[in-house]
């Protein structure tokens, strides 16, 4: 891992701040309108012929949420970025707007499960089809690149939490002329900066490290100009999946404390780590910092994390037995979380797409939240023991 320097730290705290608004504001103003009226014609005229940045209507535009995209856009090292109502509304609308009927994309293995189900499932039915690709196996990635449009990453990915030599990965997908897109939520703009090692889209879950509340839904698309433009002339404005100002305004907020935040939940992650590796009824540990990669791109670690436990654990009586831990999906806010991955990946129901993860039934994901480490550390210890099958 490099370790984030105080030039880095300097840089994140200046973006992160923010220029004179409207009365002297100190915090952002926000826009919660849906439309914007003119002056006159010639001032319509402008704003539709892109001459001004004018906002027209919320749905496509709106200074509340562009403040968001510059300042993420500025994080990431992007020249634009585009606010989703989501995570996936980032994804869906990033991929579908760069795909034509018979592309090809790849993708790496364990990759976010609603991301594996649109690819293989709802693209499918346009003619697109998908190939799943080892993460870490360089020369497997190379050969499903010819003829290729798009190359999916996720660098940490789900529940396993592989990471990818994005360096070289990006270097091969440029010599084929492959599209990169990689999902960056695991380790937020502050720890990891893809672009830097060649990526062309970095995409956010932004509902996780960057909002930091657990009241927010939303998605970040970042990348060069063009590639952003033409998603969002292709699917921006048909799709829907605006993000209200009111949530930008939250997320505006978030990032006010997203480094100060990540820094603390690194502290407890590593921490319980710790625990964990000395710990019987743990066989494995799936996290980048027990795991040693020499080509990672990470400049801090996240924490959240992927524990294989003994066959001797009742599962379901460990994930109930935990008290600062609350069973649930999604991850990023203050509090820790618990969910056994099987529960997570085939579900049933309406998620008629099997998910193909070789995924051991063993495996429960943790988040370590912002509680104090020494009291995670001892209800995680305390579940473990009374999970025990006698």
């Amino acid at each position: 891992m490099n370790k984030p320097s105080t030039k880095n730290i300097a840089k994140n705290t200046a973006l992160l701040s923010d220029k004179a608004h409207s009365k002297d504001a100190v915090a952002p103003p926000i826009y919660q309108t849906s439309l914007f009226s003119f002056k006159d014609y010639a001032a319509l005229e402008s704003a539709y012929c892109g001459e001004t940045d004018h906002a027209i209507y919320s749905r496509v535009g709106n200074p509340t949420v562009a403040l968001l995209e510059e300042k993420i856009a500025n994080l990431e090292g992007g020249e634009a970025a585009i606010a989703y109502s989501s995570g996936m509304g980032a994804i869906s609308n990033a991929i579908l707007g760069l795909i034509e009927q018979g592309d090809r994309v790849v993708a790496v293995k364990h990759i976010y499960p609603d991301t594996y189900r649109l690819l293989k499932s709802h693209c499918g039915k346009f003619g697109v089809t998908t190939e799943i690709v080892e993460g870490d196996d360089l020369k497997a990635i190379e050969a499903k690149l010819p003829g290729a449009k798009l190359l999916y990453l996720e660098s940490p990915n789900t529940f396993m939490m592989e990471e990818q030599n994005l360096s070289t990965i990006a270097t091969l997908a440029k010599k084929y002329g492959v599209i990169t897109l990689i999902d960056n939520s695991w380790a937020s703009p502050i720890f990891q900066n893809p672009i830097e090692h060649g990526i062309d889209i970095v995409l956010h879950s932004a509902g996780k490290y960057i909002s930091g509340h657990s009241d927010v839904v939303a998605g970040i698309a970042v990348g060069p100009k063009k590639l952003m433009d033409d998603i969002k002339n292709n699917t921006g404005t048909l799709l829907g999946a605006k993000l209200s100002p009111h949530e930008a305004g939250l997320l505006l907020r978030g990032l006010r404390t997203l480094p100060i935040r990540l820094k603390q939940h690194q502290e407890n992650a590593l921490h319980v780590i710790k625990k964990l590796q000395k710990h019987a009824s743990v066989t494995k540990i799936h996290h980048p910092a027990p795991n040693k990669n020499e080509h990672s791109a990470l400049k801090g670690y996240g924490s959240l994390m992927s524990i294989e436990l003994v066959d001797d654990i009742n599962i379901p009586a460990f994930c109930d037995a935990l008290e600062f831990f609350k069973i649930g999906v999604s991850w990023g806010g203050y509090e820790s979380l618990v969910m056994p991955a099987m529960a997570a990946i085939n579900r049933g129901g309406e998620y008629t797409t099997v998910i193909d993860f070789d995924v051991s039934d063993r495996l429960v994901r943790l988040f370590i939240g912002l509680e104090d480490k020494e009291d995670l550390w001892s209800d995680i210890e305390g579940a473990l023991e009374q999970a025990k099958i006698k």
